[in-house]
């Protein structure tokens, strides 16, 4: 919808094609879907759910076995982004690498946008 033709909307690093592939496998889903909702102390959100019907208006990213949809509203706030699956010592998660971010908020759960992005939403 948003996307550039021959170039993916995100890319996946290994870490977390692993991980999207295993938690498929696990929930038996076809993937999952990555969006944006308002919410958090800088605005914005990111949401991942597990998909069990495709839904056309999806960008649907594939790689080595893992299956990303982006839900059309977020597809222009994601363009561009590296999605990647971190473990420390205290916490794992997916991390975004995301160049459509101005700001986020000291936890890393909430994003904001350029206006120019986010204007009429």
């Amino acid at each position: 919808m948003f996307g550039i033709p021959g170039k993916q909307a995100v890319t996946l690093t290994p870490a977390a094609t692993k991980q999207i592939a295993r938690l498929m496998e696990k929930d038996g889903s076809k993937g999952l879907r990555i969006g944006i909702k308002k919410g958090g102390c800088a605005g914005m959100e990111y949401t991942m759910d597990y998909v069990s019907d495709l839904n056309a208006m999806d960008e649907v990213v594939e790689q080595d076995g893992a299956r990303v949809m982006i839900a059309p509203m977020a597809q222009m706030f994601l363009f561009g982004t590296e999605i990647d699956y971190e473990v420390s010592l205290l916490e794992s998660g997916f991390k975004f690498r995301n160049p459509n971010v101005v700001d986020a908020c000291g936890c890393g759960e909430s994003i904001k946008f350029d206006e120019s992005l986010t204007q009429g939403r």
